[in-house]
């Protein structure tokens, strides 16, 4: 299979494309890449197109409703995940001035790393790192990260 390089990067215009790249990053933790891209044009399309604020308006209703439809990845745990992150990004946005203010809080990696890990769900290392890479945001060398994270 050949090296796949790095995913493009985005400048987010608004807190609904930093709901969509985090939900990638949850739809991908134990899955494979190629899965969450064929499903993404249709993920994007029951979520919403990732409107923050709808999003986070979802009930047990909606939740129910996402997993049986076929066109997301139907894994309750990672949807209610992703509605409980849109709500956190809310409040985050209102307590910093801005959702990016509250990714610069920190002086570096590893802080970030952990306080992503504490205020969202199904974020790990690697997710989070490639939502910071996507959104623009300071992250080490690939190499260095690898090093350090993936044992």
């Amino acid at each position: 299979m050949a090296e796949q390089g790095p995913p493009p990067q985005i400048t987010p215009r608004s807190l609904d494309d930093y709901l969509e790249v985090m939900s990638k990053a949850v739809f991908q933790s134990g899955m494979s890449w190629a899965v969450v891209e064929a499903k993404w044009k249709t993920t994007r399309e029951a979520f919403d197109n990732f409107d923050v604020r709808k999003v986070a308006g979802y009930d047990e209703r909606n939740l129910e409703a996402l997993e049986q439809d076929p066109r997301v990845i139907r894994n309750s745990r990672k949807l209610a995940a992703i509605v409980s992150n849109a709500q956190k990004m809310l409040d985050l946005e209102a307590e910093f001035g801005a959702f990016q203010k509250y990714l610069r809080s920190q002086d570096n990696f590893d802080a970030t790393l952990k306080m992503i890990r504490k205020d969202f769900k199904f974020m790990g290392p690697f997710g989070i790192y490639y939502f910071l890479y996507v959104v623009g945001e300071p992250v080490p060398e690939h190499e260095d990260f690898e090093a350090t994270y993936r044992k």
